[in-house]
């Protein structure tokens, strides 16, 4: 582990994307695993008490996936409904782990839910932010046929987060699927226009379009690597950096 002793965010408020997937411990029949609930609170915890500004959006999976059940002959908008639904649990989870880890936190959803959560207000969200809060966003965009993914993009642009960190079970985007090509290089920096061409696994393309639109970089990176969100807010090179340009930001 690098000293970083002193050193300086070189991100004041960012967007952390965790998937649901990444609450599941692989193996495991249960659909949220506490141990790593906790584990993902204290790297968001590590990052907070620094002074970084953070949201979050995250996933719905690891409980329900609306397009595999669409596939499935379910209908579409009521299958990404629940879809939304399922995220809002995700959220709850992660909002317990980091009350107990002594961060205060806000749940905002873009489903009306008043029992549960506030609902989504930009400029709520942003002073929450100000005040020191995490804010969670849950239930996607609120409509169906848009991806957590979008969501991702479309919060960051609203709020003027300065980058979207991308947590995944790989560590960074690859030329190929590492896991069926033993040949896979991974990149260091890469273009939107370039992710896009080559068809690379990244984010869908509405989300890639609103981050092309609004200059909002991406960093693609495992989570399950202990301090990657540190190093990444450090300015320490993680994972695969997506970007309009490959100079430096």
């Amino acid at each position: 582990m690098s000293d970083t002793t002193n050193r300086t965010p070189v991100y004041k408020r960012i967007v952390l994307k965790v998937s649901g997937e990444a609450l599941r411990e692989s193996g495991s029949r249960d659909n949220i695993s506490p141990q790593i609930v906790t584990e993902i609170a204290r790297q968001i915890q590590e990052v907070h008490a620094m002074g970084v500004e953070i949201a979050i959006v995250i996933g719905g999976g690891n409980i329900w996936r609306g397009l595999s059940a669409s596939h499935r002959g379910m209908e579409r908008t009521t299958a990404d409904h629940m879809g939304m639904l399922a995220t809002v649990i995700n959220g709850m989870a992660l909002q317990s782990a980091l009350e107990q880890a002594g961060v205060s936190t806000r749940v905002q959803t873009a489903i009306k839910m008043d029992n549960v959560a506030e609902p989504f207000i930009r400029r709520r969200a942003i002073r929450h932010m100000e005040l020191g809060r995490v804010v969670i966003f849950v239930a996607g965009t609120g409509n169906p046929f848009f991806s957590t993914d979008t969501t991702a993009a479309l919060r960051a642009s609203e709020i003027g987060a300065e980058v979207i960190l991308k947590a995944t079970k790989v560590d960074g985007i690859y030329t190929a699927d590492p896991n069926r090509d033993p040949t896979a290089t991974r990149y260091d920096r890469i273009t939107y226009t370039e992710a896009l061409t080559r068809r690379l696994a990244v984010m869908d393309s509405t989300a890639f379009s609103l981050c092309m639109d609004n200059r909002v970089p991406i960093v693609v990176f495992d989570m399950m690597r202990p301090d990657n969100i540190r190093r990444i807010v450090l300015g320490e090179t993680v994972g695969t950096l997506v970007t309009s340009e490959l100079s430096p930001l």
